[in-house]
């Protein structure tokens, strides 16, 4: 009885130091494509095998998008691989549209604003938040090819600059 009780207390131990915040994957494009005006967290609804593929780190954000549809937000093209073990019935479809969970508040807010200055919701990132499998969306609005490339210009002034004061303080100092 003694040692199941320390295999327990061994194993919350190592949940509490990974964490229960865990992340299943990132959009890295959006951030390269897409200018972010404001984030907000939505909970999203799964079924068992989608969770166990999310649990073993297999989900793809890139093409992803979010959109309000009869009143409710729905998030599409988001690309859940089958579970190896779940056959027949327990499958799940790997591209099927899944229901995010906002207030209806932040659903009027963001339909509000979509609409009225052409901006785009975008899944930034998945994770597991307490056990729940959560969302980060973004409201964003698209960069044009001049905006990245000033981007990647003022990028590289940052750079050039942050090298040549350290160029500077390390022969000032010797």
């Amino acid at each position: 009885m003694a040692r199941a009780k320390k295999q327990i207390a061994k194993r919350a131990a190592a949940r509490d130091e990974r964490g229960s915040d865990r992340t299943v994957a990132t959009n890295r494009r959006a951030r390269r494509e897409y200018e972010f005006i404001e984030t907000l967290e939505a909970g999203i609804v799964l079924q068992g095998s989608e969770v166990k593929s999310l649990r073993e780190g297999k989900a793809q954000l890139s093409e992803a998008y979010a959109r309000v549809d009869d009143g409710e937000m729905w998030l599409f093209q988001m690309h859940i691989p089958p579970w190896q073990f779940a056959t027949g019935f327990g499958a799940h479809e790997p591209d099927r549209k899944r229901k995010l969970l906002l207030h209806r508040s932040q659903i009027d807010e963001l339909l509000g604003k979509t609409q009225q200055q052409s901006l785009t919701l975008i899944p930034v990132s998945l994770y597991f938040k307490d056990g729940r499998a959560k969302v980060q969306l973004a409201l964003a609005k698209g960069r044009r090819l001049y905006d990245k490339r000033n981007l990647i210009m003022s990028r590289d002034a940052e750079r050039e600059a942050a090298r040549a004061t350290k160029e500077i303080n390390q022969w000032s100092g010797a």
